[in-house]
């Protein structure tokens, strides 16, 4: 049966990754450890036959993504839907901040992580809402191929437990770290088998 192998990964460490932190839409940038996180996925990815290489349009992605398609004649194609959880009003600001200055509805996510929207932000459901198509527009593009797609921890995130038929509340349950990669092949039945997770 004709599969679509995705290979996703997240991008490289960003600054201010040593404070807990929510940058979501923030264009924050790689450091050098995340440069040369991207290094390291070149040298696995390098006799991969890749057809087409995905991004979220924040630089942190596209900036790894260009270095995975470098030597390879593909153009980035950049897709907004694909941007990282918009966490609104706490966007950049530090776990401890937050739970100092918004202590109810710090607790409030806590108690529902997949409905609950940050002030001007989105839910895990809204997250998944814009996600979700726009990942089946791309493997329905590319049938029988493998493709690459450069995303964030909670893009990633959704995708690998929608592969798995988990619920969104699951989502802590699946570890992406900086610079990760994963395998996931989709079939036409519309099954799909991850074949590596945070690798």
């Amino acid at each position: 049966m004709t599969r679509t192998r995705l290979y996703l990964v997240r991008h490289g460490q960003v600054e201010g990754h040593e404070e807990k932190r929510y940058n979501g839409q923030a264009d924050v940038p790689l450091t050098q450890e995340g440069l040369a996180q991207f290094g390291l996925l070149q040298l696995r990815m390098k006799k991969k036959n890749l057809t087409a290489v995905y991004s979220s349009d924040l630089s942190r992605c596209v900036q790894g993504a260009q270095m995975l398609a470098s030597g390879r004649d593909l153009e980035i194609q950049t897709v907004p839907a694909l941007r990282e959880l918009h966490i609104g009003d706490w966007e950049g600001k530090t776990w401890e901040e937050l739970q100092a200055s918004y202590p109810d509805e710090w607790q409030a996510r806590l108690a529902d992580i997949v409905n609950y929207r940050v002030p001007n932000g989105e839910s895990l459901v809204d997250l998944a809402a814009r996600i979700r198509p726009a990942l089946k527009e791309i493997v329905e593009r590319h049938p029988g191929e493998d493709i690459l797609l450069v995303a964030h921890g909670g893009v990633n995130r959704v995708i690998l437990l929608d592969a798995i038929g988990a619920p969104l509340s699951c989502l802590f349950g699946i570890e992406q770290s900086y610079g990760c990669l994963n395998a996931i092949d989709y079939f036409p039945d519309g099954k799909s088998v991850v074949q590596l997770l945070n690798g």
